[in-house]
């Protein structure tokens, strides 16, 4: 019996997995999906863009995972959903995980391997999508940094890493960028360049890499012409990363639930203000609160003054935009998902309130 492969993107908050993924579904061509987005807080923004760009109902499915960390201990949706979709295999090709920015996608490979699904599930690679940016102003070198600790963790998952938000970047910033990874994971397999959030489907779907043999592969990957940007050399070094099934992950297996309970200091909470927004005020509330906290992400749907539309505010750190949302049903009031290390609730609320002249709690 055939398995059905799952490919998992993991990321830090605000790195672009959503925008990565709708684009992948996008050009499907005709494959049938069935789409885990895994979000911290009561609003399903991911969840909702993604079914925009699927267009539900066109031989693709959707579940949201509202609690943050999907396959987690205490994840009681995670293993019936993928049964239901075992039951459904011959109507599906393929399955796509979005963990959430602070999830290790180690869960959701353990789950994998067990008993109850590795008869039906095949892991064909883990992408680990990298805000480009983000890499090169980081000072790597900071020591107990919960940020780099989070990401360094998602970043030995990856067999593809995925270099995002580079449409303004020089190619030797790209190169600088790679030179980072490696030094950050010596291990990397593959790295891979998203202009404008896209990447070609070949090299990020049906690779087949975690597959017993290791001639199952999907396309070859080839050098960037102009980047450098390349297979590993060496692939000793790789020491059986994914060519042999997951064992050589289990160091990292067990630890993803103890990883997080060992710092308790990320919160998420969700926001609201019954009283209309003007989006540049919120946007500069958004982009203040961000630079006297540890306000990491932001995102949720805006009741805007003057308009009946509903808009989309998103904002990674300090780039915040306040924007009409594309085909999302009308609110009447605002809410907003706020994702941080040791986040003052009160103190947001208050700055909100104070620049947008709006009462937020």
């Amino acid at each position: 019996m055939t398995r059905i492969p799952v490919t998992v993107f993991t990321g830090f908050l605000g790195a672009g997995k959503t925008t990565l993924l709708n684009h992948l579904i996008r050009q499907r061509g005709g494959r049938r999906y069935a789409v885990l987005v895994n979000e911290f807080g009561e609003v399903p923004v991911d969840g909702i863009l993604a079914r925009q760009a699927g267009q539900a109902g066109e031989a693709i499915e959707f579940h949201d995972f509202a609690q943050g960390f999907i396959a987690y201990a205490g994840d009681s949706r995670f293993l019936p959903t993928m049964q239901a979709i075992a039951r459904r295999r011959g109507q599906l090709d393929q399955v796509l995980i979005e963990t959430s920015g602070l999830a290790l996608p180690t869960a959701v490979m353990e789950a994998l391997q067990s008993e109850a699904l590795a008869a039906d599930f095949v892991l064909d690679s883990v992408l680990a999508v990298v805000d480009t940016p983000w890499l090169l102003e980081r000072d790597l070198e900071a020591e107990g940094d919960p940020v780099l600790e989070v990401f360094d963790r998602q970043l030995a998952a990856g067999d593809v890493v995925v270099l995002n938000k580079i449409d303004d970047l020089s190619e030797d910033a790209l190169l600088a960028a790679e030179s980072r990874l490696r030094r950050r994971a010596p291990a990397l397999r593959f790295i891979e360049p998203a202009y404008g959030a896209q990447l070609d489907a070949r090299v990020a779907l049906g690779l087949r890499l975690h597959e017993a043999r290791s001639e199952a592969h999907g396309p070859v990957f080839l050098p960037v012409a102009g980047l450098g940007l390349s297979v590993l050399a060496d692939q000793r070094r790789l020491d059986g990363h994914s060519h042999s099934g997951l064992g050589n992950h289990a160091h990292g297996l067990a630890t993803h639930q103890h990883f997080h309970e060992q710092d308790p200091g990320w919160l998420s909470f969700v926001l609201r203000s019954e009283a209309p927004q003007q989006p540049g005020r919120l946007a500069e509330a958004l982009a203040q609160s961000a630079r006297s906290e540890q306000l990491l992400r932001v995102k949720g749907y805006v009741a805007v003054e003057g308009d009946a539309r509903p808009w989309l505010a998103q904002g990674v750190r300090e780039r915040v935009a306040v924007q009409p949302a594309a085909e999302a049903e009308p609110v009447r009031h605002s809410e907003l998902v706020c994702i941080g290390h040791h986040l003052s609730r009160s103190r947001l609320a208050q700055t909100l309130s104070e620049i947008t002249g709006t009462p937020w709690r």
